[in-house]
């Protein structure tokens, strides 16, 4: 029976196994491309050295060490991890909410009006850029990283001012949904931003809500709670404490597809306004689509499978129609230059309006191997692994035509290359047995 088996494999071109003979070649390929080993070790060399964002960033972000926390437990000290995270909760402030990050007391620089202290932390401060909402969610999913690599569930018992860590990360979506939540259509709100950026259109204050801020309603902010309410599921033992967590996930996922998800042209509108866009009426914004905050999506699960295709599909077409490098491009078309007047944030294919950001690519490349989209997700990798080496650096995002822009050393970007190349040596490895 075994020699019909492996007979009958080799005529339809599967291997026992499970793989076909084409995986079996990719897998080879993936094994033996000594780029991906070179981005590696140079990911993790400079994730070694601790949790700033980058060359150009003393402060350690949440939003960044969510993004490259698995690589950092593997290659520096967990008790300093554990740390780090924990500071964000001995800043938490009394209302709930969670600082974007954190920098030692004398060390700020940038001139922030809004610097945030707590009684339980007498070494740091803290400073938020409130257009955004991720902050909470992004600790959230920091810490579950961290359990799920090091098993040290332990951290969610550690007391700080008489609660514990999780007392105090249900208090942060308390926060949210008292504070940034809509009723109406059961999903949070911010500023109004381009995509996953923390820089409202409109400018002002620019990186805080003011009299300027239209509220918005965008996937990425959504889509990250999604996965978080996921990794709160996880942190309880028992399903009553899960209830309330697993009905929010629900409800945020239905209000998702119905409100944001645009099933005829299969990508996310950019924004459901509270009010009143910021736009004139005739800029039609919901032809942009969203790069990054849709690749958070299928994150969050709230894709099919053939809808993840169409997804990848038309982002490539993108990075096809507007010449930038690889699918790391924010969004597309982009925004026109002064759409908003007095906006600093629409000139045109520069940092997040259609910038090449490899700190999001990645994540989409994650997404395509999770899924079962491993050709696609190599091939999409190549140009992020090629201009790493030939930048000799882990850049913030590029333009267009190629050129690097921002922190060279940029952790998230290190992050996410370190975790696509794990993925993808994982199931060649699997493959090629």
């Amino acid at each position: 029976m075994k020699t019909i088996i492996i007979a009958i494999s080799l005529i339809i071109g599967v291997s026992v196994q499970g793989y076909s003979q084409q995986d079996q070649k990719l897998a080879a390929r993936i094994l033996a491309d000594k780029k991906l080993d070179t981005v590696y070790a140079k990911a993790t060399a400079l994730l070694s050295k601790g949790f700033n964002a980058g060359d150009g960033y003393p402060q350690v972000w949440i939003r960044d060490f969510n993004t490259f926390i698995e690589t950092s437990c593997k290659v520096y000290n967990h008790d300093s991890i554990r740390t780090n995270l924990l500071t964000f909760l001995r800043l938490q402030q009394p209302n709930g909410e969670i600082v974007d990050g954190y920098v030692l007391k004398g060390h700020v620089t940038w001139n922030d009006p809004n610097i945030y202290t707590s009684p339980y932390d007498s070494t740091h401060v803290g400073f938020k850029n409130t257009v955004e909402t991720d902050q909470e969610t992004s600790l959230i999913q920091a810490i579950a990283k961290y359990i799920r690599v090091t098993g040290d569930r332990s951290i969610l018992k550690e007391v700080i001012a008489g609660k514990t860590a999780l007392q105090r990360l249900e208090l942060s979506i308390a926060y949210l949904l008292k504070n940034r939540y809509s009723t109406k259509y059961h999903l949070l709100t911010g500023a109004t931003t381009q995509d996953w950026g923390d820089v409202q259109i409109e400018g002002g204050a620019t990186v805080d809500i003011d009299k300027n801020t239209h509220w918005a309603i965008d996937i990425y902010d959504n889509a990250m709670l999604v996965i978080a309410l996921n990794d709160m599921i996880g942190f309880y033992n028992q399903e009553q404490g899960q209830h309330d967590w697993r009905q929010l996930k629900v409800t945020t996922i239905n209000s998702i597809r119905k409100y944001l998800w645009n099933s005829k042209n299969h990508k996310f509108i950019p924004h459901l306004y509270l009010d009143k866009s910021p736009f004139p009426a005739s800029f039609h914004e919901d032809k942009i689509y969203f790069h990054g905050g849709s690749a958070i999506a299928i994150e969050a699960g709230i894709l099919s499978k053939n809808e993840i295709r169409l997804v990848n599909q038309d982002m490539l077409r993108n990075v096809k129609l507007s010449g930038a490098p690889s699918i790391g491009l924010t969004l597309y078309p982009v925004y026109p230059e002064g759409i908003y007047k007095g906006s600093t944030a629409s000139k045109q294919y520069i940092y997040q309006n259609g910038g090449d950001w490899t700190w999001f690519g990645a994540r989409m490349i994650q997404q395509l191997i999770r899924y079962g989209f491993i050709k696609e997700a190599y091939e999409e990798l190549q140009p992020m692994v090629n201009r790493t080496i030939k930048d000799k650096g882990f850049y913030e995002w590029y333009s267009v035509n190629g050129k690097p822009n921002g922190s060279a050393s940029f952790k998230g970007s290190a992050g996410v290359l370190a975790n696509v190349i794990d993925q993808l040596k994982e199931w060649a490895r699997g493959a090629n047995k």
